[in-house]
């Protein structure tokens, strides 16, 4: 998703990095997955909805929101622009128990409902990213996001989030979540903080993971003095409650 990010950074006054940037738009170059412990395209195992006294909710994707920060790297890297990717539709379930390890979750970010730079998605994001990016560069971005050669969408249309086991209590729970990307599963724990409302829950907290650990090389030019970052910082804010 990710060697994209770079599309919509420079103008004619620096042609060459420019030219070097959309070469990086054309997508990734894939090496085959690393062993993730899970052999890619093996579909995670079910979340168990049979719990005691809990009721699953479904997620509101009014109230909810996954943002991706890819960011560019090397020492030309000022060169270059970092965008922001959010979800326009999550959707799965919470199973909310007394505690955070009788609880659980499954999250679906269906990969065609990718946004790219939306003027109040950049906003959300921090000052940092205030600068607009034109709406060419923008469907552009999102264009190659796509290929097979990056998300694959037409192979593998949904990233799947699952919850593997939590710690803690309602404070400051963490949570062993799956992730599985582009057909490659791997585990993440990640510290989140829940805010449990009558009736409902919000969860809020960020993951960072790296692209080559789901078998995607980031583009990288000129001995990695152009490249895109490997790692993706991703923000969530996932509400759930009664349907």
């Amino acid at each position: 998703m990710v060697a994209n990010t770079a599309k919509s950074v420079l103008r004619t006054p620096r042609l060459v990095v420019a030219v070097v940037l959309l070469l990086a738009l054309a997508g990734c170059r894939m090496t085959p997955a690393p062993d993730s412990g899970a052999s890619p395209g093996t579909p995670l195992e079910p979340v168990d909805q049979v719990r005691t006294g809990v009721t699953p909710w479904p997620i509101d994707p009014q109230r909810s929101t996954v943002t991706i920060i890819v960011r560019r790297a090397g020492p030309l890297a000022r060169f270059g622009h970092d965008h922001v990717i959010t979800s326009a539709d999550e959707r799965g379930t919470v199973w909310a128990g007394d505690t955070p390890a009788t609880s659980a979750f499954e999250l679906q970010l269906p990969v065609e409902r990718f946004e790219v730079d939306e003027a109040v998605a950049r906003a959300s994001a921090g000052a940092e990213f205030a600068a607009p990016v034109p709406d060419d560069a923008r469907a552009g971005t999102r264009r190659n996001m796509l290929r097979a050669e990056v998300l694959d969408a037409a192979s593998f249309p949904v990233i799947t989030l699952r919850s593997l086991a939590a710690s803690g209590d309602w404070s400051q729970p963490v949570l062993k979540v799956a992730v599985q990307l582009r057909g490659v599963t791997r585990a993440h724990e990640i510290p989140v903080q829940v805010e449990r409302n009558a009736p409902g829950l919000v969860v809020r907290g960020e993951l960072r993971l790296n692209q080559s650990d789901y078998g995607i090389t980031p583009f990288a030019v000129a001995g990695g003095a152009i490249q895109v970052a490997d790692t993706l910082e991703i923000r969530f804010v996932v509400a759930a409650g009664p349907g």
